[in-house]
């Protein structure tokens, strides 16, 4: 038997790139058209995780917010600033007699 065995894989090879071109094109159309995808739906997940975890810490800074006006608005409290003076810094209203006015002219 002198004649080889023909190579399988080299007469296929052939064939795909002279005779199956355009299935071949189609094939690879389909498969980066697949990957794209595969690709944009990973990407719409990531951001709507990524606007979920915005949106939650956006409802914990607007509690925050919330409770620092109330804070805020109890430490102004008139009543309290005043508490505050007599006891820590012991300050006393003066009498009617020991004010002045200064007037602007």
């Amino acid at each position: 038997m002198s004649d080889k065995a023909p190579n399988l894989a080299k007469i296929i090879a052939m064939d795909v790139l002279t005779v199956g071109r355009l299935p071949l094109l189609l094939m690879l159309t389909l498969l980066v058209s697949a990957m794209g995808v595969v690709f944009v739906t990973h990407q719409s997940r990531t951001a709507i995780t990524d606007k979920d975890v915005t949106l939650v810490e956006r409802e914990r800074l607007g509690n925050e917010w919330r409770n620092l006006l109330l804070e805020e608005t109890a430490l102004a409290e008139h009543s309290r600033v005043e508490q505050l003076a007599i006891r820590e810094l012991e300050m006393k209203r003066p009498d009617a007699d020991k004010e002045v006015l200064v007037s602007l002219k």
